[in-house]
């Protein structure tokens, strides 16, 4: 059975990410891949279709663009289309979902999603503790016994250290039916944001809300904290904005972003991104790279101000 890799394309900076994305990608008879598109309705204000023909027939040289209705979500919380976006995909078939600021290196590798996993390329993002608030131990059970799970703890890491608590990136996760892990992650999400109760208060939800609850729908299906060969590694690199990929991701990454970047037709329409036409095109990226050329600090913080003060800090 193939694997169906999964990304949400909306109007805006997404589409300009996919067609990134979709140039990279490596086509193998195991993998097919599918472009979900939120469809206008009341949770939209404005269409969040791709509206450009140009940028709409260039991604569909790879993959037509399916469409997923936004009934919980919607403007007031983008993220949650990687939720809502799993019902149209086929039932009880392997699914990787990938964000659309992911570079394809090569081809896939095999992918077992019989378990459910997601992305451990994650920093302590969440929670953030308050003067006299509850511990990281009593905000993570507090999620857990909501949903009548067994919460599993890392005892290799001491007992506030954040990577004790099952943690991850949502740029990537996978497991064997879309739609039954689809419905869950709604399900923990919606409830979360309708009542976070007294161990969440002074939390942000926005826009953590999706990783707040895929350690629990990872948990509910089985799952667990675990890193699959390929992914963010040999196989992808999810990128998350240009300015941080040329300050910190290694020189093969680099080197395939300008290939892809470089073809004529693709080209074309990222310089009608002005982001992209700055560290793609006119020398942003070079710039962005020269200024960690002695090293690369350990907080991303210090990054961001580092590029924010050069002028760099674009997406």
């Amino acid at each position: 059975m193939p694997l169906n890799v999964m990304m949400v394309v909306q109007d805006g900076r997404l589409a300009y990410e996919a067609l990134l994305a979709t140039a990279s990608f490596v086509p193998t008879d195991d993998v097919r891949l599918w472009l979900m598109e939120p469809q206008p309705g009341p949770n939209w204000p404005q269409d969040p279709r791709v509206a450009n023909p140009e940028i709409r027939a260039e991604l569909q040289r790879h993959a037509a663009l399916t469409p997923f209705h936004s009934t919980h979500f919607g403007a007031f919380y983008p993220h949650g289309n990687k939720m809502e976006a799993l019902s149209a995909l086929p039932e009880e078939q392997p699914f990787l979902f990938l964000d659309t600021d992911t570079l394809f290196l090569g081809p896939l590798p095999k992918i077992d999603a019989s378990r459910p996993a997601a992305s451990l390329r994650r920093t302590a993002t969440w929670p953030k503790l308050q003067p006299d608030g509850p511990t990281r131990a009593e905000i993570w059970r507090s999620l857990y016994d909501r949903f009548g799970l067994t919460l599993t703890e890392d005892t290799n890491h001491p007992s506030e250290d954040w990577q004790r608590f099952p943690y991850y990136n949502a740029g990537w996760f996978c497991g064997p039916c879309p739609r039954q892990f689809g419905a869950r992650f709604v399900e923990y999400a919606t409830e979360i944001h309708a009542n976070p109760g007294p161990a969440l208060t002074g939390q942000s939800l926005n826009p953590w809300l999706d990783q707040i609850a895929l350690p629990l729908v990872i948990a509910s299906l089985g799952g667990g904290p675990r890193a699959i060969a390929g992914l963010d590694d040999t196989a992808t690199c999810h990128w998350r904005t240009l300015p941080l990929a040329y300050a910190r991701e290694s020189d093969a990454v680099i080197e395939r972003l300008t290939q892809i970047a470089q073809i004529n037709r693709v080209k074309k329409l990222l310089k009608g991104y002005p982001p992209f036409h700055q560290m793609l095109y006119r020398g942003g990226g070079a710039q962005a790279r020269a200024l960690f050329a002695d090293g690369l600090p350990d907080d991303e913080a210090v990054i961001r101000k580092r590029l924010r003060a050069a002028g760099l800090w674009v997406r």
